[in-house]
């Protein structure tokens, strides 16, 4: 698959378009609240706490034109890709962690 220019980069580049398509409001989102299975439309706006269903549509488009989720008979899933991408998204969950854990209030490291 090759991609032209994204937001950001004019590369194309293939992590800087997941980054692009990521870092778009509700997309890490929608990935997240599907790790636990498939979630029908509404049900997905729930989880995201009532995304505007306009967004919602949206996002899970360019979600599904990137291979990263489906829509199966139960609703909403993450493709083997995404569940992929969601198990890295996990590891980078705990170095956050970890990491906000070794931090100050202000944000500074604490020694």
């Amino acid at each position: 698959m090759s991609f032209g220019p994204v937001r950001g980069s004019t590369t194309g580049r293939p992590i800087m378009v997941l980054f692009d398509i990521l870092g778009q409001r509700w997309s890490l989102r929608i990935l997240w609240e599907l790790r636990q299975g498939p979630l029908t439309f509404r049900a997905l706006r729930d989880a995201c706490d009532g995304a505007s269903p306009t967004v919602l549509n949206t996002r899970l488009k360019a979600l599904r034109q990137l291979g990263l989720v489906d829509l199966g008979p139960d609703g909403y899933l993450r493709t083997a890709d995404g569940d992929d991408l969601g198990k890295r998204l996990a590891d980078l969950d705990r170095w956050a962690n970890a990491w906000a854990d070794r931090s100050d209030p202000e944000g500074q490291q604490q020694s």
